[in-house]
């Protein structure tokens, strides 16, 4: 599985490269603390692979990184996707490592 680091995703913001952010956590977590990515609930992700761009990157993330994981090795299993990136530490590193004003739970 392809990953990225926190790093690697703010460079890749802060560039205007077109890409695509994925958040498979909850709703009650994105309310929380989000990366503006768009919304689509691990339980959900396989009902809405249509939402998933195969024509750029996507990265896809989660709290921590497990739940990330867990929705790519599905998409990439079912549907051959090849441009799926996890973010390494998911929110968490991103909030420790990029902007600490990001609420951590």
């Amino acid at each position: 599985m392809k990953e990225i680091s926190v790093s690697e995703l703010k460079a890749l913001q802060d560039s205007g490269e077109d890409f695509q952010l994925i958040d498979v956590r909850e709703a009650n977590e994105y309310e929380f603390a989000n990366l503006g990515g768009e919304l689509i609930p691990l339980s959900t992700v396989m009902a809405n692979e249509g939402k998933i761009s195969r024509d750029k990157k996507v990265i896809v993330h989660c709290r921590s990184g497990a739940r990330s994981a867990n929705a790519i090795l599905q998409l990439e299993s079912a549907f051959g996707l090849e441009n799926l990136y996890n973010l390494k530490g998911g929110i968490l590193a991103y909030a420790d490592e990029i902007d600490n004003s990001i609420p951590k739970y």
